[in-house]
């Protein structure tokens, strides 16, 4: 293994470690008021961007803006395979940035600032300069996200989705359980909704990641005894619509228990990126869900644990 990636695996360790945890993050939840909340964590790696008076949205945006900007810094120390690695597994963020420009052109409420990707964006700042939903749709094809088949909002966060699940598990096997799984969520929180197909664009990838039998299926137990194993685990305890948000949460825990796994099996090298790219993404999840829980006045432990 070569220079470069053993020491982008010491700096992985040590940005992994710039997490507030469970029991900190438990802590935040308990409140009892935001700004409490955020004078705690403005102590914490996250004062980086979290800061004092910020409203809930705005706490909550600066918790990912910190994440990412941990990453940009990591992805100055790694070699060009890394960067891929990194861009992949952060094009979530682009999807988010191009909604909120779907909202824009919509004219409805006024959506946050895009997140600042630096090198790690894929085609984004092609997509910012559009100025209609045709105009995105065209930059959209001729990038690697492929054309999303539509112009509303929901054709093309589907198939933004839906594409990089299917690019994840061919440009990063590590991360690909969880692609699959959340594809397999997406499709069971679609059915769950009355719809029964999803738009071809969005079929075709999502057929490559968990078959097309999950594509026909009708029902919710249906849909999880015809999934690959590599998703079927995300619906494993899924019955009914209302199990959906706990199998989001599970997906989160499985996503946290395999990125220590890797941070352990592969100290250095690609997986010590998808390590500590799972867990910081794992840790802000857990933190934003915390802030609203603080300003909801504060919750018991027991139920941020059932939340988060």
């Amino acid at each position: 293994m070569s220079a470069a990636w053993v020491a982008v695996g010491v700096r992985a360790r040590a940005m992994s470690c710039r997490r507030v945890g469970r029991s900190g993050a438990r802590g935040l939840a308990a409140g009892p008021t935001l700004s409490d909340a955020l004078a705690t964590l403005a102590r914490t790696p996250y004062g980086h961007d979290v800061r004092l008076g910020q409203t809930l949205a705005q706490a909550q945006r600066a918790v990912v803006d910190t994440a990412v900007w941990n990453l940009r810094v990591l992805a100055g120390w790694a070699p060009r395979a890394g960067v891929t690695t990194l861009r992949v597994l952060l094009a979530g963020l682009e999807i988010s940035n191009v909604e909120a420009q779907l909202q824009r052109f919509a004219g409805g409420q006024s959506p946050p600032p895009p997140y600042r990707l630096g090198a790690l964006a894929t085609a984004w700042p092609r997509l910012a300069a559009t100025t209609s939903i045709d105009e995105l749709r065209a930059v959209l094809a001729t990038s690697w996200w492929g054309d999303p088949g539509g112009t509303t909002a929901s054709e093309i966060g589907l198939a933004m989705r839906t594409s990089l699940a299917d690019r994840t598990m061919a440009a990063v096997p590590a991360a690909g359980n969880w692609a699959a799984g959340a594809t397999a969520l997406l499709v069971a929180q679609a059915l769950a909704q009355g719809r029964r197909e999803l738009p071809a664009a969005s079929a075709v990838a999502a057929s490559r990641v968990v078959g097309p039998a999950a594509l026909s299926a009708t029902t919710l137990p249906e849909l999880t005894a015809v999934l690959p194993a590599g998703a079927r685990w995300a619906l494993a305890e899924v019955r009914d619509a209302e199990d959906l948000w706990q199998a989001e949460a599970g997906w989160w825990a499985r996503v946290e228990r395999d990125g220590l796994d890797l941070g352990r099996r592969a100290p250095a090298g690609p997986q010590a990126l998808v390590s500590v790219v799972a867990l910081l993404a794992v840790d802000a999840w857990r933190v934003r869900a915390a802030l609203e829980m603080a300003a909801r006045g504060g919750s018991p432990a027991e139920v941020f644990d059932a939340v988060a």
